[in-house]
């Protein structure tokens, strides 16, 4: 009956009940059973109007690990007679896969463990439907399976490992940094996701607050010069930090930053450095460094000099990256002048921290002593820089002034002078090497130099050399004359007037006198009184040119050249004459010039006609001329074409006149020599073949060309030309014509050739012609030998 008014008073919220096992619903009784965990009687919900039952809402525990599907709930519906005619379908997110119902009796089981902190709910619809005809009896309702939670995650420090820094020597309780665990579990669900921190390692330096995570220092005054760093493990415990409750941890490294808390302090009372007293200006003599604990700019330190016996000698400045103090020289140093220096040098931190002033005073002195070692310094010049003056017109050997150096050492050694002749190139000065006097070598001249920047060495040993500079000025003399500025270019107007101004002339002087220059213009003797032009000196080392009269023809005269005379203020004054040209020219009504110089006159006698048919002939025979040079070259081509030089059955003609006997080299029978010829395989090559001949010899005779038969003659000679010529191994591989110049017996003067010197055997006498003068003597000293012996070409 319970159960009954139950499912009227839900069903007035929707068609479909649900019955709930964690209300304490027992299926197999007809009873309601409250759970210590479920809301009120639902009989009270019926008297008290503000507050509904939901009924679509199913829990069920995630983490299930039972062998049995786990119930979750029941649906019923009021169309349901219990015949069997209802059946209940279930759909929607994990329907069939996760959760199952009974179509007979509505009963939901969940089939798989489910994991709040993977899905927190399930939303599903639940329908009653007709047996037979699958047709719905009632509407489909919607309910929702919340996954109940476990304490099943442990909490978390995502943003971990931390870093973090402290101030060093911070007051007890100074925040470092704070911590933050997450619990994936169901922060409205009992305590699993409730989490508290504490410190496991870090005691006695620092504390965690229990709720918030927050780390604090546990000690006061934690100095970073004793101990900079600390790693702390931070757990975090869900369950309010029962027993049975889930932990993480994570680690926190605490840095203890530096705070200026250190004074500096030098490690020694005193210091000592020794330098050469050659040490250039501006070069480090020492460095120092005071020791400060502090790191960064709380370690920055500056130095100065309190005092000491070198007043302006030396300065320090602040190395910023090593923070060294660094002394360096402001002035030579003199080992004869003083060997010592003592300073005394204070430091002080730059960034000085209120907060610490008791720990301080943040400063420290030292003293420092600098010994100068002697050197053997160069010669020294009492005068770096010796001006001289000299006249332009002294004479060579003129003394014009003295150098002077001395040796610095306490040995002082002896001194030479010279003179860099990279600044003498012209060696117009010498410097006498014992005295240092500079005199004149050369004439000078103050127009090409008028300042001498000489280089004057003073040497001790080649090692030890002074330099000092001798700046030589030439005094200037009058020995210039003056000329005209420009070279004038003066237009005369034919219809000039009397009177009329035509240039203005002034002068230039190479000298340069000390009251400046002022010249005297007058016209040379020579034009003084000519009757065309005058001059007038206007006082201000300028002078007018004018005309005396008018009428000026340019067929007349073209051009006047009037000799001007410049005259300077010199003593003695120097004079020049100068020539200045005057041009007559046809002006216009301006006095603008339109054409100057000699009127060009007409040419008389040949007429256009005739200078035209001059060069008419002249044209014709350039043009004979070019054909005639065109014919000689035609002429004097080769008479063999590139395409055709091939020596191969070709005869070649040569009009070339021999060298005669002595000509050895006028031409290379080798080339028109033939090896191709047609001869018994079984010849041996490497032996001279047996060269038949048409005349019969007595055996072991063979007499002279001139003692055969004129028409054996030149069949003898061409056949031993033919055998030469086959055991040639250079000659040509091919059909070649060769052409012999051989004479024959037939001549009285007989033969001259050198074919026939080869051969001959002749004892005639040519001792005759060193008679026959000088045109014979070549012959007379190739052939005049006294034993008629023949010489070959």
């Amino acid at each position: 009956m319970q159960s009954l008014t139950l499912l009227q008073a839900m069903r007035s919220f929707q068609g479909l009940t649900a019955l709930w096992g964690c209300w304490g619903l027992n299926p197999n009784s007809g009873d309601l059973e409250k759970s210590p965990h479920s809301d009120p009687d639902p009989w009270e919900i019926l008297n008290r109007h503000k507050r509904s039952w939901v009924w679509n809402q199913f829990f069920v525990l995630e983490e299930y690990t039972g062998n049995e599907p786990l119930y979750v709930g029941k649906l019923h519906s009021d169309v349901d007679k219990g015949d069997g005619k209802v059946k209940y379908v279930l759909s929607g997110e994990g329907a069939t896969s996760i959760f199952t119902i009974d179509e007979n009796t509505g009963d939901i089981h969940a089939t798989k463990r489910l994991d709040r902190e993977a899905q927190a709910y399930y939303t599903l619809q639940a329908q009653a439907v007709d047996r037979l005809t699958n047709l719905p009896v009632e509407p489909k309702s919607e309910f929702v399976v919340k996954v109940q939670d476990i304490n099943d995650n442990e909490p978390k420090f995502l943003d971990g490992p931390y870093l973090a820094g402290v101030p060093e020597m911070s007051p007890l309780g100074t925040m470092v940094v704070q911590v933050a665990a997450t619990d994936a579990d169901d922060p409205t669900y009992g305590n699993s996701a409730r989490v508290v921190y504490s410190i496991i390692h870090g005691q006695p330096y620092f504390s965690v607050e229990p709720k918030t995570g927050v780390i604090r220092t546990a000690l006061p005054n934690m100095d970073r010069e004793t101990r900079d760093q600390y790693v702390l493990v931070i757990q975090a415990k869900d369950m309010v930090g029962q027993m049975g409750g889930l932990s993480g941890t994570t680690s926190v490294t605490v840095t203890l930053t530096d705070v200026n808390d250190n004074p500096p302090r030098f490690t020694h009372k005193s210091y000592q450095y020794t330098v050469l007293e050659s040490l250039p200006v501006q070069s480090v003599v020492a460095r120092i460094k005071a020791a400060d604990f502090d790191i960064g700019s709380n370690a920055e330190m500056d130095y100065r000099i309190m005092d000491g016996d070198g007043p302006g000698m030396f300065n320090i400045t602040t190395d910023e990256d090593t923070q060294e103090g660094v002394i360096i020289l402001l002035k030579p140093l003199d080992f004869e002048t003083k060997s010592s220096f003592s300073l005394r040098i204070e430091v002080t931190n730059r960034n000085i921290d209120s907060d610490f002033l008791s720990l301080g005073p943040f400063s420290d002195t030292t003293s420092v002593k600098v010994t100068v070692e002697d050197v053997n310094e160069p010669p020294v010049f009492s005068s770096p820089l010796s001006k001289m003056v000299v006249s332009e017109d002294a004479k060579v050997g003129t003394s014009i002034g003295r150098v002077s150096a001395h040796d610095p050492d306490t040995s002082n050694s002896a001194i030479r002078y010279s003179i860099d002749r990279n600044t003498d190139l012209e060696r117009f000065f010498n410097v006498d090497a014992l005295s240092g006097v500079i005199s004149t070598a050369k004439p000078l001249d103050r127009e090409a130099n008028s300042i001498h920047n000489l280089t004057i060495f003073a040497i001790e040993n080649p090692t030890q050399i002074g330099k000092g500079i001798a700046l030589i000025t030439v005094q200037d003399i009058n020995d210039n004359a003056p000329v005209f500025a420009i070279d004038y270019e003066t237009l005369l107007c034919e219809n000039a007037m009397p009177g009329q101004v035509i240039q203005t002339i002034s002068a230039v002087d190479k000298d340069e006198p000390l009251s400046g220059h002022r010249f005297y213009f007058a016209l040379a003797a020579p034009a003084a009184g000519n009757l065309n032009f005058t001059l007038r000196d206007n006082k201000d080392n300028t002078a007018s040119i004018l005309t005396k009269r008018g009428g000026f023809r340019r067929r007349e005269q073209p051009v006047y050249h009037l000799p001007v005379l410049i005259v300077d203020s010199g003593s003695p004054a120097l004079s020049s004459t100068n020539t200045l040209s005057v041009r007559v020219c046809d002006c216009d009504s301006d006095g603008v010039a339109l054409s100057c110089g000699a009127v060009a006159y007409t040419a008389t006698g040949l007429s256009t006609g005739a200078l035209l048919a001059i060069l008419g002939c002249i044209i014709t025979l350039l043009v004979m001329v070019l054909l005639i040079v065109t014919m000689r070259r035609r002429r004097k081509e080769p008479l063999i074409l590139e395409e055709e030089r091939d020596i191969r059955e070709n005869i070649v003609r040569y009009d070339d006149e021999g060298g005669g006997e002595e000509d050895t080299e006028a031409f290379d029978m080798v080339t028109l020599r033939n090896l191709n010829v047609i001869r018994d395989p079984s010849v041996r090559r490497d032996v001279t073949p047996d060269t038949p001949t048409f005349f019969h010899y007595p055996s072991g005779t063979r007499p002279s060309y001139k003692s055969l038969p004129d028409n054996v003659v030149f069949r003898e000679f061409i056949w031993d030309r033919l055998k030469d010529a086959d055991v040639d191994p250079s000659a040509p591989p091919y059909d070649s014509l060769q052409t012999y110049a051989f004479e024959g017996s037939g001549s009285v003067a007989e033969s001259l050739s050198s074919l026939e010197s080869l051969s001959t055997d002749s004892d005639q006498n040519y001792d005759y012609l060193s008679n026959w003068g000088p045109r014979f003597k070549k012959l007379a000293d190739l052939y005049g030998n006294s034993d008629g012996t023949s010489v070959l070409s």
